[in-house]
């Protein structure tokens, strides 16, 4: 059986991560995932890769895909595949404080 390319979801051992899940910007129902006290301004791809990268995580970078509620800003690429350990909320709380130890600073 051949296998089909994979354009679509990635395999169910994944977690998908997109920088709008720390955006303190938006509310929880524009995308955002964690606490707004967890979340930071203006979060990118690279503050995404050197928050998980800090958390002890390794990241699959897939810089072209597009969140559907961003899909139409340039600026908004990007998002990370992690290894499913543990639940979803867990590993985001974990990446949030890495990503706030590193760049809450600059959002007063």
């Amino acid at each position: 059986m051949m296998r089909q390319l994979d354009w679509s979801m990635p395999e169910k051992d994944k977690l998908v991560i997109w920088p709008i899940y720390f955006d303190i910007a938006r509310t929880r129902s524009e995308g955002r995932m964690v606490s707004r006290q967890d979340a930071v301004n203006e979060p990118n791809l690279d503050m995404l890769i050197t928050a998980s990268l800090k958390s002890g995580l390794q990241p699959e970078i897939e810089r072209e895909k597009k969140h559907p509620k961003t899909w139409h800003l340039e600026e908004a690429s990007g998002r990370i595949l992690l290894a499913k350990k543990g639940s979803k909320s867990a590993v985001l709380k974990r990446i949030a404080g890495s990503m706030k130890a590193k760049y809450k600073k600059k959002s007063h």
